[in-house]
């Protein structure tokens, strides 16, 4: 335990989140991470025997805070379920207009080690995303839309792909221009009766 109160292992998988986040795993290297959280070398690697296994915690340390604030946005926003998917896109259009903002940190990673696809942060990356699909579906299947598991796909590509155009380009109006898509492709899905109650 840190003579802060927080667990040490708790405060570098902190300063790993800020840094990698921030400056791409590649561009961090474990001393930094180290400084940061004002240990040792030695005690970091007492933690975490790789700097792969500390770049997996810290993806692993987002994966359900992530998942928590989706479910959020999702729950607060009034309307239909056309909109209150809408929101999701539209509450990450306005983060990315934080200027800290870097995008998608599972997407970012992923390229980062696009080739170590057995890298044990690829494959928290993508639980993550299959976690969001699944809920996606099961939310769209509870609202009897159709096709659910075809239609969480394709919002969650929407998401992704805005996630990356966004980050070219620097401007979240695609984010919004591709939460209006799926806002289009649920509302097509919904039955009758959910078409009425979404408007």
């Amino acid at each position: 335990m840190a003579r802060s109160g927080i667990p040490t292992r708790e405060r570098i998988i902190s300063a790993a989140n800020a840094l990698f986040y921030n400056d791409g795993i590649r561009g961090v290297s474990v001393d930094a991470v180290a400084a940061k959280a004002g240990v040792t070398k030695r005690t970091l690697y007492y933690h975490f025997k790789s700097k792969d296994d500390l770049v997996a915690a810290y993806l692993a340390a987002r994966d359900q805070p992530n998942l928590a604030l989706f479910r959020q946005w999702f729950s607060e926003t009034k309307g239909g379920l056309p909109a209150k998917v809408e929101a999701i896109f539209l509450n990450l259009a306005r983060s990315a207009r934080h200027p800290k903002w870097r995008g998608c940190g599972f997407l970012r990673t992923s390229a980062e080690l696009a080739n170590m696809p057995g890298h044990p942060a690829i494959k928290i990356g993508a639980a993550h995303k299959k976690k969001f699909e699944e809920w996606l579906r099961a939310t769209f299947e509870a609202e009897g839309t159709a096709g659910p598991l075809r239609l969480a796909r394709q919002v969650l590509l929407l998401l992704d792909g805005s996630f990356a155009v966004v980050l070219l380009h620097r401007d979240p109006s695609y984010m919004e221009t591709a939460g209006e898509a799926a806002h289009a492709l649920i509302e097509a899905a919904l039955p009758v009766r959910g078409k009425r109650r979404a408007r």
